[in-house]
């Protein structure tokens, strides 16, 4: 019996529901840099409150913890950091669920999501400016090297997806010129 392709149960229910989304974090890392482990899929999502009752039609109970719509239409409503968890039962393979709410980072990146083809499967991803930055702010909050990591690796591998100038941009409107520095020094150390 084939092993199910982990991201993909969540992914292919997302196409289902017809809303956009992409998938990020370490997922998203894996894709446009080197393979790692990790216990999760990252997904945004462009959810209202109205079309939370459409979520546990596509993650029914029989397969998934799926929280009750009240619960999402709350987060739906949140303007920023409206968040849920999905989790398949039989794998325990976890999505945290981040709704796009008001958050202009979010729709950018839905707005320039990547198209990638995985077993006659549509997978959206998150452009990879918009990984490396996210990545940056989780370093800032909590100093995981992983994070640093998975940039360096996306910039070794994926540098040619890259858009130098409009990322380094965006940093200096985030302020995070420090976690870059810190970023490109790994990378600069690991060329030697």
């Amino acid at each position: 019996m084939r092993e199910p392709n982990l991201f993909q149960i969540f992914t292919s229910r997302m196409n289902r529901l017809g809303m956009r989304y992409i998938v990020t974090g370490a997922v998203a890392s894996i894709v446009y840099g080197e393979p790692r482990l990790t216990h999760d899929i990252d997904l945004v999502l462009e959810l209202s409150a109205e079309n939370a009752e459409k979520i546990p039609k596509v993650f029914p109970p029989e397969e998934f913890y799926c929280p009750p719509v009240e619960n999402i239409k709350q987060e739906a409503m949140r303007p920023l950091r409206g968040h849920f968890n999905i989790i398949h039962d039989e794998t325990g393979f976890k999505a945290d669920v981040y709704i796009a709410g008001q958050d202009e980072l979010h729709y950018s990146a839905l707005q320039n999501r990547r198209k990638l083809e995985m077993e006659a499967e549509t997978v959206w991803l998150a452009p990879p400016e918009y990984v490396i930055l996210r990545k940056l702010e989780y370093y800032r909050e909590g100093k995981s090297e992983k994070h640093l990591r998975d940039i360096a690796s996306m910039i070794e591998i994926s540098s040619d997806r890259i858009d130098f100038v409009e990322l380094e941009n965006t940093i200096k409107g985030y302020g995070l010129e420090e976690e870059w520095a810190r970023a490109q020094k790994m990378v600069n150390s690991s060329n030697l």
